[in-house]
């Protein structure tokens, strides 16, 4: 991370443990397919989605480009803050979800943007969990453009919690977990912790 993200504040926020990557972690070098085609965020079955694709890097570090089109404007020219903090929200999610291999839910996202983000360009995202407090998962990321060392544009902050796979069941579709159980193997459903 840069030094930028150093001085901005103290993060993790709490004292907290490193994470415990599990054991079934994706390995660096992994594409990560989308964890619902009906995602906004990564889906490819999502009209009008972000499209993000995500993959795994060296440290555990999980890296998502993002490529911004017409459908991702705000102002004329320039991507929607919220939709670059939706792609954050997502990335920061991969990279808890993928390498503790633990379901989790955002409890909270700080977003910082630096500078503009154009229609036109691809915002490169890293992202990596920083620290783990009981339930609380804290991740960081940066986004930089239309490179992984290009200008800083986005750092983003993001407190996950731990979850049991009912919170899903209780508050979501049953259909739609139905469909992600299907298209997971066994062994893939077996890799998950899904009782914290």
């Amino acid at each position: 991370m840069s030094e930028v993200s150093q001085k901005v504040r103290s993060w993790p926020p709490v004292e907290t443990e490193p994470p415990t990557i599990h054991e079934y972690a994706p390995a660096a070098g992994e594409q990560l397919p989308p964890h619902f085609d009906e995602c906004f965020a990564c889906g490819p079955e999502q009209p009008g989605g972000l499209r993000i694709k995500t993959e795994v890097a060296e440290n555990h570090v999980v890296r998502a480009r993002f490529e911004v089109t017409k459908n991702h404007q705000g102002a004329p020219g320039l991507a929607h803050g919220g939709l670059l903090s939706c792609a954050f929200d997502e990335a920061l999610g991969a990279v808890v979800g993928q390498m503790l291999r633990k379901p989790s839910v955002t409890g909270k996202l700080e977003t910082d943007f630096r500078r503009p983000v154009p229609v036109g360009s691809v915002l490169h995202i890293a992202a990596k969990v920083d620290g783990v407090a009981g339930r609380k998962v804290y991740a960081s990321a940066e986004g930089r453009l239309d490179a992984e060392d290009g200008p800083l544009a986005v750092e983003a902050r993001a407190l996950f919690i731990t979850v049991g796979l009912e919170h899903f069941l209780q508050h979501g579709d049953v259909e739609g977990w139905r469909k992600i159980g299907e298209k997971m193997s066994k062994e893939e459903r077996e890799r998950w912790d899904v009782n914290p």
